[in-house]
């Protein structure tokens, strides 16, 4: 069963929304103060957060850039109390893996952090030697990526990305087929969801430049293989 933390300072949504999670096989807990989200999430295992954008003592959006600051990789899904894409974007370039508008439909709910869980947990079958290219390795067995020679922290969705393009340099992946294989196929498009991701890793991978926009058309690795 996966443990869920909800931040949410509506007290009245967290015991029916667990009630109906139960059947999805999510155990999920709510705090209403990032205080004592903080607290919960060092002292506890949680397997991904359910975190509203308006809160007290800060936002949401500010506890998930702290977050990311502290170093926790934890898949975040980002409650909005509107559909803006203002909220969408930021949530995203602060380091959330997905979104949800308020108000949502608890099997969405559900099936998004299906979606993002099995992103995590799921990778996919690694090459034997892993992937070896001029300043970047990335090593599909312990999920890490190195830039020269230096781990780089990467969110979830942040490394199901670079692995996708590095596993076929040069090939050009469409904005389309990258949220469609990172968000699964039933996520609504958000086409600027993959060109803030693409941001925020070539801002960790820096001064390294690994990945390669192609005006109209998408995304393409571009590092060339290290020779042995």
């Amino acid at each position: 069963m996966s443990r869920l933390l909800l931040l949410d300072d509506d007290e009245a949504l967290g015991p029916p929304l667990a009630q109906y999670l139960k059947r999805f096989d999510f155990e999920l807990e709510q705090v209403v103060r990032p205080s004592e989200a903080m607290k919960r999430l060092a002292a506890e295992r949680f397997d991904a957060l359910i975190l509203d954008g308006m809160l007290p003592e800060m936002d949401g959006f500010e506890f998930c850039k702290q977050l990311r600051a502290n170093g926790e990789q934890m898949p975040v899904l980002m409650l909005t109390a509107r559909g803006d894409l203002t909220d969408r974007v930021v949530g995203l370039e602060l380091g959330a893996d997905d979104y949800l508008a308020k108000p949502f439909e608890p099997r969405e709910l559900a099936a998004r952090l299906q979606t993002i869980l099995r992103r995590t947990r799921f990778a996919p079958v690694p090459p034997p030697a892993g992937l070896d290219f001029v300043g970047l390795s990335i090593d599909p067995v312990r999920r890490e990526v190195r830039a020269n020679n230096e781990l780089v922290e990467l969110t979830g969705t942040e490394y199901e990305l670079l692995l996708m393009l590095a596993r076929e340099p040069g090939r050009v992946f469409s904005r389309d087929e990258i949220l469609n294989a990172i968000r699964g196929q039933e996520a609504e498009l958000f086409t600027r969801a993959v060109d803030i991701l693409v941001s925020r890793i070539r801002k960790k991978l820096e001064p390294i430049e690994a990945v390669k926009t192609l005006r109209n058309a998408g995304y393409c690795f571009a590092l060339p293989a290290r020779s042995s």
